[in-house]
């Protein structure tokens, strides 16, 4: 089945374990639909770049799915209808990276950005 990561952007008034009960609802429609949650995670309120719906902030959750494209799609609808549901959004991938995602990851545990190659190191 192909593979899949989604990034779910709840309202700021919900508590956490409201935010992390919208985990389990959309892990449970994909799995209704045929298709598995390989790893969820919850990474908190977090300042979003422009408002959306008058919201400055969303609890943000990240999984990474096992399913088939109509599980994704049904699982898309749903949070779109869904009232707490801000935003979703789907990135098909070739394989999941193993270990915490980059957003869970410590700033030391990332590299240290002079490495990249900076253009002050250059001179």
């Amino acid at each position: 089945m192909p593979l899949y990561e989604h990034v779910l952007i709840a309202r700021q008034d919900l508590s956490n374990a409201q935010a992390e009960g919208l985990i389990e609802h959309f892990g449970t429609i994909l799995a209704d639909n045929g298709g598995k949650v390989v790893d969820s995670e919850y990474w908190g309120v977090k300042t979003m770049a422009y408002k959306i719906n008058k919201n400055r902030k969303g609890h943000y959750a990240y999984l990474r799915t096992d399913a088939p494209s109509a599980a994704v799609q049904e699982m898309e609808r749903l949070a779109r209808l869904h009232d707490d549901v801000m935003r979703v959004m789907s990135i098909k991938v070739d394989s999941h990276e193993e270990g915490p995602s980059v957003q869970m990851q410590k700033r030391d545990d990332r590299g240290d950005r002079r490495d990249r190659g900076d253009r002050r190191d250059r001179r």
